[in-house]
């Protein structure tokens, strides 16, 4: 195939936290040549836990960002564009508000994937980036209302669980301190282990198997472990994170509050407040699977969004 050629789409990923557009070159391969990207920490399911719906400013942070990505999709040649959201926006007592405001306001039509079909979209992307050496995978995406698992082996065999726990959801319900109290992290871990145990007996067997983390939490982790001044996508994705890297960062992050965690190195802005969440979710999970490493992909549903074009 010459060079430049293939279909221009474009996916956008609306999660709890982040919101993320890719627009891609797709050559007939499935191969993907990004033309352009942005993500966003916008927390559109910010204070979700406590009344299950999506707040006014929540939505209108995310519907002037979907505004500006429609504007500078024209300047692309974008053929097809899916727009997608998970945990906040399937679970909102007011997602149909949230809908037609993306539909109207922002000319964007939003489809609400389920977590299994999140879960699989996912894995679209993280494989699409793997080693063709790896075989049996389980893809773990740690989102901000849900964490998804796919177990995906060499035959094309699968297993999917969506887990109702994610960094935005278990800090607001359970690390009202900062940093948190020893009570409060006794809970949330409690709370990761009981749901780490129900996901192990719904995926069954997991000899052999290679964990690939995904998603701002563990990329970010990756990021803080080698200590990255800025975001380089070239050494985070395909590197791997040990068990015993992972707890030594829970133990820096949990010796500071917010504030003295702005400004670690790695550490995405917006991410000061949730990243305790995501690293005693990683670490329980890895824990509870009997994983010593995690290795860390830079694509996941992002680009499965566009490969599932």
């Amino acid at each position: 195939m010459q060079a430049g050629s293939g279909r221009v789409l474009a996916g956008i990923d609306l999660g709890t936290l982040t919101c993320r557009l890719l627009v891609a070159r797709v050559a007939g391969d499935g191969a993907l040549t990004e033309l352009h990207s942005d993500r966003r920490v916008l927390r559109l399911g910010e204070g979700f836990a406590l009344n299950r719906r999506l707040s006014q400013a929540a939505m209108t942070r995310v519907i002037e960002v979907l505004q500006d990505w429609h504007r500078g999709l024209a300047n692309f040649g974008v053929e097809h564009v899916a727009a997608v959201a998970t945990s906040a926006v399937r679970e909102a007592e007011n997602r149909e508000e949230f809908l037609q405001r993306a539909r109207g306001e922002a000319g964007f039509e939003v489809d609400v994937l389920t977590g299994e079909e999140e879960a699989r979209r996912t894995m679209l992307g993280i494989r699409s980036g793997l080693p063709a050496r790896l075989g049996a995978v389980l893809g773990f995406d740690i989102g901000g209302g849900s964490t998804e698992f796919m177990l995906h082996r060499s035959d094309g065999s699968a297993r999917i669980h969506s887990l109702e726990l994610g960094v935005v959801r278990l800090t607001e319900e359970f690390l009202a301190h900062d940093p948190p109290l020893s009570e409060e992290l006794k809970r949330a871990r409690d709370s990761i282990h009981a749901g780490a145990g129900r996901a192990k007996r719904s995926l069954g067997d997991l000899g052999e198997v290679t964990l690939v983390g995904t998603a701002g939490t563990i990329t970010t982790l990756a990021a803080m472990a080698q200590r990255l001044a800025t975001y380089e996508a070239a050494r985070i994705h395909n590197s791997v994170l040990p068990l015993s890297t992972i707890r030594d960062l829970e133990g820096e992050l949990l010796g500071r509050s917010t504030v003295q965690r702005r400004g670690l190195p790695g550490l995405e802005p917006g991410r000061e407040d949730v990243i305790v969440a995501g690293t005693l979710i990683l670490r329980g999970v890895m824990e509870a699977f009997g994983l010593t490493t995690c290795l860390v992909s830079d694509l996941g549903l992002r680009e499965g969004i566009v490969l599932h074009l």
